[in-house]
């Protein structure tokens, strides 16, 4: 046995968790670099004409047109000589649309106007596995490439969602960069522009999350105790607050919540216009989702006590990693239906190898470039998920009160 080997038996078990950490994130971190060369940033893949055309409502002939005529953003021309734009120029395709044609401009630029309150989007369930995070990363994106303002925000300590837009969470994520950098009770309080980044996805801002968060957790347990919490205020309201901080710079917020009904899910709850729920079609996970529910009650019971009123525009169940061949899949959630009805969202994100793919490269399907996987099985994906995240805008836009 070699000298390494007996020092590793004889290694002290919390000394190991450290090894393997830093083990861990310094292979991680060695594998990113190889994926992308330092200082190199994520960057979003180009948009062909005629997806262009599908996101904006702009038909490929106008484009074309104003590509000869030189109006408008200069497309980049491919290898094979394709129109190809980026979604900063679909964006700007987007104000030229919406400023010649006023009457119409909603169409072109679906952004929230005046008198429309700012939603507040939960992804939640305390069952790991859920998908919770693939959801938010998802809606983020698809909200984006058509028109919205996003703020996405990272509650959760292990920081998937971070990563998915190139931040990753030991290395590029600093002391009193997280939300707790907003809703912390001391001097080193932030103001919540000050710990918002841009992204490489045009129309998407993030927050990000890391280990840090969870000091949120540990610290509100004190601050109650200690009574520094300000005479009227309500610790579970300071995320809605710090949210409102910076309301008229976006249309959306989206929250990806922690695996665990702490204070930050608490706050969530209560500052959500709009609670997602992940749920995967299995009995095991229902069976979670159920005491997951009971335990939300007792906090919304807390915040009621409290004389604090709840502002949700709607509460849906989104069956995710569903497999519709799968019989017990099917009873689970044909039961899920018969129990709550139009709450449980019809589309579903149906499992594929293509989500799975795209999350190994911390990506997701709209980031995939053509050729990347099989094309058949990327549409099925796609086609799934767009009729999921179409719905909660419509659930968006009905609570605006649009037609």
């Amino acid at each position: 046995m070699s000298n390494l080997a007996r020092a590793q038996i004889s290694e002290d078990p919390a000394d190991k968790i450290i090894r393997h950490a830093r083990t861990l994130s310094g292979e991680l971190q060695a594998r990113r670099e190889q994926m992308y060369p330092p200082n190199a940033q994520k960057q979003l893949r180009y948009f062909l004409t005629n997806e262009v055309s599908k996101l904006t409502n702009i038909p490929e002939s106008t484009l074309r047109t104003m590509s000869i005529e030189g109006k408008g953003p200069v497309p980049a021309r491919l290898e094979n000589n394709h129109r190809a734009y980026t979604l900063e120029q679909i964006n700007e395709l987007r104000e030229i649309f919406a400023e010649a044609r006023p009457s119409d401009a909603r169409r072109f630029l679906p952004r929230r106007r005046s008198g429309e309150h700012l939603q507040v989007l939960a992804v939640a369930n305390f069952k790991g596995g859920s998908a919770k995070t693939t959801t938010s990363a998802h809606l983020a994106h698809y909200l984006a490439l058509h028109g919205f303002r996003v703020l996405a925000i990272d509650l959760d300590p292990q920081a998937s969602l971070s990563a998915m837009f190139g931040a990753q969470p030991e290395m590029d994520v600093g002391d009193n960069e997280t939300i707790y950098g907003a809703l912390r009770y001391d001097g080193d309080r932030r103001a919540m522009r000050d710990i918002i980044r841009p992204t490489y996805f045009s129309g998407i801002d993030l927050i990000p999350g890391n280990i840090e968060v969870m000091e949120y957790e540990h610290e509100t347990p004190r601050a109650l105790a200690d009574r520094r919490i300000g005479t009227g205020e309500i610790f579970f309201e300071r995320l809605r607050l710090a949210i409102a901080e910076v309301e008229n710079d976006y249309d959306i917020v989206v929250l990806d919540t922690p695996p665990s009904l702490g204070f930050l899910t608490l706050g969530a709850i209560y500052a959500a216009t709009g609670l997602i729920v992940t749920v995967h079609p299995a009995m095991l996970d229902v069976m979670s989702m159920s005491q997951f529910l009971l335990m939300m009650g007792d906090l919304i019971g807390v915040i009621r006590d409290a004389g604090a009123k709840m502002q949700q525009d709607f509460l849906r169940y989104l069956v995710t990693r569903h497999d519709p061949n799968d019989q017990s899949q099917v009873h689970v959630v044909g039961m899920m239906r018969s129990l709550f009805g139009d709450d449980v969202l019809t589309p579903t994100a149906v499992e594929s190898s293509a989500v799975e793919t795209a999350g190994l490269a911390k990506r997701t399907l709209y980031e995939l470039e053509p050729g990347n996987i099989g094309a058949n099985t990327v549409k099925r994906a796609r086609e799934s998920i767009d009729a999921v995240n179409q719905r909660i805008v419509e659930l968006i836009e009905r609570s605006w009160g649009r037609p």
